[in-house]
């Protein structure tokens, strides 16, 4: 790593600019930065779900996301720099195939929620998907590692499979959405 913060204010940001890991200034509203931000912002929100009572098999395997997600706030912070190997969309795969296989089919939607943590985890599904959208966003108008896209659309749906998960540990039965007739 280089230069490490002994100072956490620096000023420079004043002028509504902030400085890419290149060394680079750009717009604190520039769509890379919304994007860093919401990336920032989801492995905030995985933070909070690791605050709750998860098992162990799934608090190891978000502390990894949560480092591949820095890894991607890198690789976002320094434009054409890709750090994202496509073996980790597989391990996603892989931990989505596992959780999943002991959950019963769906056939109807739920809702969000049950225990703290499978209700935190839900969160944490919808914070990944707007990070997701952002970064394709982003995609459009700017080089983006294709395997990033591709890992934020697998960890939304683990996120998904890890709520499920938490919640019929915990005994608690999936919620259906009933449709308003």
């Amino acid at each position: 790593m280089g230069n490490r913060l002994t100072k956490i204010y620096t000023r420079t940001g004043d002028d509504g600019t902030t400085g890419l890991s290149d060394g680079g200034r750009i717009d604190k509203d520039d769509p890379r930065i919304e994007a860093i931000g919401e990336i920032d912002e989801l492995n905030s929100t995985i933070g909070l779900l690791l605050s709750k009572d998860v098992p162990e098999t799934i608090r190891s395997t978000l502390t990894g996301i949560q480092h591949r997600l820095f890894d991607i706030g890198g690789e976002l912070s320094m434009p054409g720099h890709n750090t994202l190997q496509p073996d980790r969309v597989k391990a996603l795969e892989q931990a989505l195939d596992e959780f999943n296989s002991e959950l019963p089919a769906l056939k109807e939607f739920i809702l969000p929620g049950g225990t703290p943590a499978a209700a935190s985890c839900h969160l944490a599904r919808a914070v990944c998907r707007r990070a997701e959208r952002c970064v394709h966003r982003l995609a459009k108008t700017a080089a983006v590692n294709p395997t990033t896209l591709k890992y934020l659309n697998r960890l939304s749906d683990l996120l998904f499979v890890m709520a499920r998960q938490l919640n019929r540990q915990a005994g608690y039965p999936d919620v259906f959405w009933q449709h308003e007739r």
